[in-house]
């Protein structure tokens, strides 16, 4: 089978339909918290900024089915809404270190030598610094919100790509298929980019899949220690760090409905990364 043939069957594959539970359970749950970020605007039964100081702290009722947080607003509504941030920032993580990634990776695996050396040594001392610790030194330069923390986690996360893409495609161009396309007078670049890279590309968007999880968490954390996303917006790290008090007060429903949306999707997205990882694990020859 051709390099192009390969990766066409890697990709659909990817989409068949699977009799893994636990896997087809994770589908779910990611799919319902991506159609309560998008609709959140039709589907949230509150403005999640409202304030309703007679409901403070209520239980779940038939009006507020999540119950209410410390300032009266209704948990369910300000989820729907918190999704969208806490959804997108490790999207655009995702999304901002894979593109970084892959081009550092292909050209050190391409070009090699002294700029494959060169480019070693900066992702090993990317590595020394932790993705977190990254986003509240940037904080810390360019002010709180999400922009800055998105901009420094994707730095911080890239090398992990690069390097995924670097061991791939070194293994890749010994392949025969590369020796024929060089001897019917192709360029190296046509060949790495046309047919090397999208052989390699289902295995970085398994690899892309389980970062998704881990920024998550890491950008929950950040919100929850108020560095992330500022109040009033919803943010899930946000409304955990708001419902401190009313833990204090024994009211835990604010704090563990976040926090159980942050942990099933960190799960979620991790069995669907395993999953992906596995079947083409199974495919691609070594």
């Amino acid at each position: 089978m051709s390099a192009p043939a390969l990766a066409k069957s890697v990709r659909k594959s990817l989409w068949l339909p699977r009799t893994n539970a636990l896997f087809l359970a994770s589908l779910i749950v990611v799919a319902v918290m991506v159609i309560s970020a998008v609709f959140a605007p039709l589907l949230a039964p509150y403005d999640p900024d409202f304030v309703d100081l007679a409901n403070v702290l209520s239980g779940p009722t038939s009006a507020h089915w999540l119950g209410t947080d410390a300032l009266g607003r209704d948990t369910l509504s300000r989820m729907m809404f918190g999704a969208r941030s806490s959804l997108l920032g490790p999207l655009l993580v995702v999304v901002l270190s894979t593109i970084i990634g892959i081009l550092l990776g292909l050209i050190a695996a391409w070009r090699g030598g002294w700029l494959d050396a060169v480019l070693a040594r900066v992702f090993d001392l990317l590595f020394a610094f932790p993705a977190l610790l990254l986003a509240i030194l940037a904080v810390a330069l360019f002010g709180k919100g999400l922009v800055a923390p998105v901009i420094a986690m994707s730095i911080a996360y890239a090398p992990f790509v690069a390097r995924l893409v670097r061991s791939l495609i070194i293994t890749e161009r010994t392949r025969p298929y590369v020796a024929a396309y060089r001897v019917q007078g192709f360029s190296g670049g046509w060949i790495a980019t046309r047919r090397v890279l999208p052989n390699v590309m289902p295995t970085v968007g398994a690899q892309s899949t389980l970062n998704f999880g881990y920024v998550l968490a890491d950008l929950a954390a950040l919100s929850f220690i108020g560095l992330g996303v500022q109040a009033p917006t919803a943010d899930w790290g946000a409304m955990i760090n708001e419902s401190r008090g009313a833990l204090m007060s024994g009211q835990v429903l604010p704090a563990l409905v976040p926090a159980i949306a942050v942990v099933l999707v960190v799960i979620a997205v991790n069995i669907i990364g395993e999953e992906f990882s596995d079947r083409i694990g199974g495919q691609i020859p070594s």
